[in-house]
């Protein structure tokens, strides 16, 4: 695993967590804030994943 996955992924939580605490507490803000957050990180982990596959390639 490359850092871009770890990352990626860890973002992918935390944007998880914001967007499932803004859907129960009624914050739209921070519901979006996380769906954007959620989103960016699986760009970034889908990057670090081709990456690897590339590494992998080589």
């Amino acid at each position: 695993m490359n850092k871009d996955q770890v990352k990626g992924r860890i973002e992918e939580a935390k944007g998880k967590m914001k967007e499932v605490v803004g859907k129960v507490s009624g914050d739209k803000t921070l519901e979006q804030k996380g769906k954007i957050q959620n989103i960016s990180g699986k760009v970034r982990a889908g990057l670090g994943d081709l990456k690897e596959d590339i590494k992998d390639a080589i």
